[in-house]
């Protein structure tokens, strides 16, 4: 939305939009039967894949590595347009071979899944898709490398290497920044506390969610409480 690409091509770039820290990262995750014979990206061509609803985030990726692949859904034996919690099961009972998701870790989704059925996470491994990944990373700055843990998920014990995007916390410019001030200090001075309210949040360090920020310009107020702690650099 603030650089006006993908699904915000026809209204273009919004300028209000402003960053206040962000989160967890959001890895682009494939997640393949094990029986289905993918064991990278690539392999994805001629399979049943649940490439996500046209509005999503996710959905957005995954047609930028096709454009980067030269592929369309025609390359695709099933090109599924499932919400991600109708995925797992339509995994496990076979009528998919694998998902794309981008999401923090662990998920519940991901996590029905690997319970159910035998799958595997697909690393980004094959040359032809790190390039496009790689260009992705290059051109747009909110794009960088990303690893899913080890031992997150049932029959996946090694480190995925993958890309993403970073989960971030926005308003708009217009929002008083008293009031982003407020909720910035709120968040950090109860950081233990907020590290509690999900599992991805388990390993969130302050300096990365004020580091990290590549989706907009930062907020008035959340730049005043950060250079008040001394964290921008």
């Amino acid at each position: 939305a603030t650089h006006g690409t993908s699904n915000f091509a026809d209204q273009g770039p919004d300028e209000k939009i402003r960053s206040v820290f962000s989160i967890y990262p959001e890895p682009f995750t494939v997640v393949a039967r094990k029986d289905s014979g993918i064991k990278t990206y690539k392999d994805l061509k001629g399979k049943r894949v649940n490439i996500g609803p046209e509005s999503s985030g996710f959905r957005g990726t995954m047609e930028e590595i096709m454009n980067g692949l030269g592929w369309t859904k025609r390359d695709l034996r099933l090109a599924a347009e499932m919400k991600p919690a109708e995925a797992p099961k339509a995994l496990c009972d076979n009528k998919l071979d694998a998902f794309v998701y981008a999401v923090g870790h662990p998920n519940a989704a991901i996590s029905e899944a690997a319970t159910t059925c035998d799958v595997v996470l697909v690393p980004l491994t094959d040359e032809e898709t790190k390039k496009v990944t790689d260009k992705l990373i290059a051109d747009f700055d909110y794009y960088s490398p990303a690893v899913i843990k080890g031992g997150l998920y049932r029959g996946n014990e090694q480190d995925t290497q993958t890309f993403g995007v970073g989960s971030t916390f926005v308003t708009y410019s217009d929002v008083p920044e008293d009031v982003v001030y407020n909720i910035t200090k709120v968040i950090f001075e109860n950081f233990n506390e907020f590290k509690k309210l999900h599992p991805a949040f388990a390993n969130l360090k302050e300096e990365d969610m004020v580091n990290n920020l590549r989706s907009a310009p930062l907020h008035s107020g959340a730049e005043k409480y950060y250079k008040e702690k001394g964290w921008l650099k």
